[in-house]
């Protein structure tokens, strides 16, 4: 409860009202007869004398207080007259705003402000303003410009008098325009000669400069009540330095008085009863009532004191920003918005140097439990992050990562204190930080081993000199003595902070952390955890700051089955694949949370690399628009080398064999491979022995289902037969769509080259048809399916029948060959009219027989009503012969060709690939 106090004297009577400026319009005393008066009314910071007559009873008509004060007649006799001051209202019904600079930073944004307090539904509304968009900056640099005796502050101020004339103009108009204006100008006379006293001075106190500095948002706030009251709502403006009292503990910091501030804030609205109030931000006064600021950034911590004073229901802190990132967005690209932070979150981050809040900005609201939002002044549909306590039971916390967010410090030292003279020596950490105290320097981190032979911490770049000399000079005798054996200085450091309120409450965070870096291959200097564990902070160095930042991000906010992709040969099935995965990659992102990002594309001579994912709706015009020559070292490396996504696949969609022998390679060294390429697993069988032991040692994947069948389920079946305890008999199949489509049309009176021509010219062969009828790439298949049998068969092994006439081998061209094969149509047209003759068709397969441990690849005759004589098109089929299906044959039958069944099959293996690594079923 504040008591307001005046003092009155007696003067000539009168009975007129008496009206005192500093109060609300609707206050005045009524003296009804004679004592004289002449009153004086005194307040901590404005004496107005009022003159008047008057004499008997005083009375004060105001609504929520009483006034009262001491008159004293002509006679001497003094009357008492009180004042009974209501209290402020608080509670949820007020509601707290901040607005920054860049909020206010033209009169546009004032008006945006304006109509954010207007759309507030609150009961009562408390908004506290910065100054506009780099003002406190040029308030600032005149103080620099005045004590350096530069007259161009002169121009600076007339600059920040312009500024604010024109947002003026621009924003009120008639009285308003003319009020505000008036004291415009009074503010910048009095900050002129102030400004000279400084330039003659060649020197400005700390006071000289804060009450300088805080100008800002005295015109801003006045500005935006203005605008308020210009829409009919009522709206006071405050200067809070007549309500926010500080004690200044060091240059950089300030406690509040909350008692005095409280009494001061009763006795403010007692005066100025609003349900709409603009205060400044940033600037209170000292108990002593000089003009202070809360210091840089101090405004958010101005919104939480007064948020705190009034019990507000919360305080919303409007920026620039859609809320509080999990990292500094301008280094992860990935960084996410939290939607909750609780308030010890908050602090660790803010302390490690998140963009959240002022640090001690978590205080005041804390003691209340009054929730601070955080929200986009430019993008009012998005929703913020909430600043408050979770309960202890919020389900919704258990399902998020234990770490809510990362932070890093740049630009540190480590000074590294070390002897064996140190351990069970009392008083030796309070010397060596004693000495950090003396001269000035802040200790942003202290690792300690537990044998106290050493001690190390970590302090800005700028200060380690003196921290090092001074150490060096008190501790003289002990290196000398060899009690200590060094006091280490390791710049060029910087600080990674991961920070979770969970991180206490959950096992392997620090493992995870420390993998994440280690993957990454960034080592870690140094160590430090409190036993709260809201924090696990380590010392690496500079120049890995981003890219530790982005690995342990990476780690803990991208989905476990992030993979980042490296798609080889971009042909007729690469391109499929990829336009597939255009089509498909955000349903999976969605529903499934599978984030495939195709981090590189290349060609035999032209490649495209993203850092983030290439845009599959424009690769093709990006690979030939940004494409660079084709390098697989450097392909590989910005697929696997970023560090950022936790899993790496190479997905190698050509037949070359020189892209296989890389395979080996990149499973050591922690690539998934996905391929329909057959060299690899057709090769010699030293090589493919090799591949499948490190394949089977490693936590390493190797898919290759597309090289059987394209999209058929050939291989994945016979491993499941395998693994199930399973025996092969025999393999028998049509594997080659060309072939299959060859031998389903060479029917009637057709002629076998008159079907190669068809089958070339609809694109089901490859563009020289002596690839497919040489029967090698079904002898391909053999030998895979007969070493996923078991059996250890090189291709040479395999006895093939091909359907290219010996003459025509040699041909220079698929044009020569094509020309001259009717030629030989006759052999061909003879075993078919056999066959047809003994009710059988002729079909081109490939066996295995694991029984007598060979395979083959022929054309055989089998029944009309067998299932391979009753194919159509392209399609393939396979039986299997086993102890389980013996007398029936296991049958997989489908399309075994085609660009779009084929990248089916790869595409199938990318998915496989990431239900291993964890995806939902």
């Amino acid at each position: 409860m504040a008591t307001l106090k005046s003092s009155f004297t007696v003067s000539p009577p009168n009975s007129n009202p008496i009206r005192f400026g500093c109060f609300p319009p609707q206050c005045f005393l009524r003296v009804p007869k004679p004592p004289c008066l002449r009153q004086r009314l005194v307040f901590p910071r404005f004496r107005r004398t009022i003159g008047g007559g008057g004499g008997g009873l005083i009375r004060c008509e105001l609504p929520d207080f009483h006034l009262s004060a001491t008159a004293t007649t002509v006679s001497g006799v003094s009357t008492v007259i009180s004042v009974d001051q209501v209290q402020i209202p608080k509670g949820e019904m007020w509601s707290v705003h901040k607005f920054g600079g860049t909020c206010v930073g033209n009169s546009q944004r004032i008006r945006n402000v304006a109509e954010v307090i207007i759309n507030d539904n609150s009961e009562r509304k408390l908004v506290v303003v910065s100054a506009m968009s780099k003002v406190t900056d040029m308030m600032y640099d005149l103080i620099r410009k005045a004590q350096s005796r530069d007259d161009s502050y002169l121009s600076a101020l007339e600059a920040v008098l312009e500024k604010h004339r024109l947002t003026a103009r621009d924003l009120l108009d008639g009285d308003d325009l003319a009020s505000f204006l008036s004291h415009l100008h009074n503010d910048i006379s009095n900050l002129k000669a102030m400004l000279r006293a400084i330039y003659i001075a060649g020197h400005a106190s700390e006071s000289f400069s804060d009450f300088v500095a805080g100008h800002g948002e005295l015109w801003s706030a006045q500005m935006l009540s203005y605008v308020v009251r210009k829409t009919g709502l009522e709206c006071k403006w405050m200067d809070t330095r007549d309500v926010l009292i500080v004690n200044p503990t060091s240059s950089n910091q300030v406690d509040p008085d909350f008692g005095e501030s409280e009494k001061r804030l009763d006795k403010w609205f007692s005066l100025n009863p609003s349900k709409i109030i603009i205060a400044t931000g940033f600037i209170a006064s000292t108990p002593q009532n000089i003009p202070t600021t809360l210091k840089r950034d101090g405004s958010d911590f101005s919104a939480a004191i007064m948020g705190a004073l009034l019990r507000a229901r919360q305080v919303t802190i409007w920026t620039d920003v859609d809320g509080v990132y999990s990292a500094d967005p301008r280094k992860v690209n990935e960084a996410v918005i939290l939607q909750t932070l609780s308030y010890q979150e908050a602090w660790e981050m803010s302390y490690f140097g998140a963009n959240v809040l002022h640090p001690r900005t978590i205080i005041p609201v804390m003691r209340y439990n009054i929730p601070i939002v955080i929200r986009n002044i430019f993008n009012l549909s998005a929703p913020g992050t909430i600043i408050c306590q979770p309960p202890e039971d919020d389900y919704d916390l258990k399902l998020t990562t234990p770490v809510k967010g990362f932070a890093t410090i740049d630009n540190l030292a480590l000074i590294n204190v070390e002897g064996t003279g140190m351990a069970g020596v009392p008083g030796t950490a309070s010397d060596i930080f004693g000495c950090v105290k003396d001269v000035g320097a802040n200790v942003i981190m202290i690792s300690q081993a537990s044998s106290e032979h050493s001690v190390c911490f970590a302090v800005p770049e700028k200060e380690v000199n003196a921290v090092s000399e001074a150490l060096r000079s008190r501790f003289s005798e002990a290196l000398q003595a060899g009690r200590l054996s060094q006091i280490e200085v390791i710049p060029n450091c910087s600080i990674l902070a991961a920070v979770g309120q969970k991180m206490a409450s959950t096992p392997g965070v620090s493992c995870t952390l420390f993998s994440a870096l280690a993957k990454a291959n960034i080592n870690v200097r140094a160590i430090s955890q409190g036993c709260s564990e809201y924090n696990v902070t380590v010392v690496i160095k500079r120049e890995d700051s981003v890219k530790a930042l982005r690995a342990v991000h990476s780690r803990f906010f991208l989905s476990r089955t992030t993979l980042a992709m490296g798609i080889i040969g971009p042909g007729l099935i690469g391109a499929t694949l990829l336009d597939q995965l255009r089509d498909q990659a955000a349903v999976l992102k969605q529903e499934f949370n599978i984030d495939l990002r195709v981090m590189g594309i290349t060609g035999s001579k032209t490649m495209l690399l993203s850092d983030i994912g290439i845009d599959l709706s424009r690769w093709r015009e990006l690979l030939n628009e940004k494409g660079t020559e084709a390098n697989m070292d450097k392909f590989t490396q910005q697929v696997h080398g970023n560090h950022f996504i936790p899993n790496s696949v190479l997905v190698d969609c050509t037949a070359d064999s020189a892209i296989a022998s890389h395979y080996y390679d990149w499973l050591r060294k922690g690539i998934h491979v996905i391929t329909p390429n057959k060299k690899a697993n057709s090769g010699p069988l030293d090589q493919y022995l090799k591949l499948r032991d490190l394949q089977r040692k490693s936590y390493t994947h190797y898919f290759y289902e597309a090289t059987v069948g394209a999209g058929l389920p050939i291989i994945s079946t016979l491993r499941g037969l395998l693994e199930t305890g399973d025996k092969i008999l025999r393999i028998e199949g049509i594997c080659s769509g060309t072939l299959s489509y060859l031998f389903n049309n060479f029917v009637g009176d057709r002629s076998f080259s008159e079907v190669v021509a068809e089958a070339k010219n609809a694109g089901f062969t490859e563009p020289d048809p002596r690839d497919d009828l040489s029967g090698t790439d079904v002898a391909r298949k053999v030998i895979i399916l007969a070493r996923e049998s078991g059996l250890k068969l090189d291709l040479s092994d395999l006895p093939i029948r091909s359907l290219v006439p010996e003459p025509l081998k040699g041909c220079t061209s698929a044009e020569e060959f094509m020309e001259k094969l009717p030629q030989y149509d006759g052999d061909l047209a003879k075993e078919r009219l056999e066959a047809e003759n003994s009710g059988e068709v002729l079909r081109y397969v490939g066996v295995v027989d694991a029984v007598n441990q060979k395979g083959t690849v022929e054309l055989r005759r089998y029944k009309k009503e067998h299932p391979f004589a009753q194919l159509a098109g392209s399609d393939n089929i396979i039986a299997f012969t086993t102890t389980r299906y013996k007398d029936h044959p296991l049958i997989v039958r489908g399309p075994g060709a085609g660009a779009q069944v084929t990248a089916g099959g790869i595409f199938s293996d990318i998915l496989r690939l990431a239900s291993y690594l964890g995806a939902p079923s």
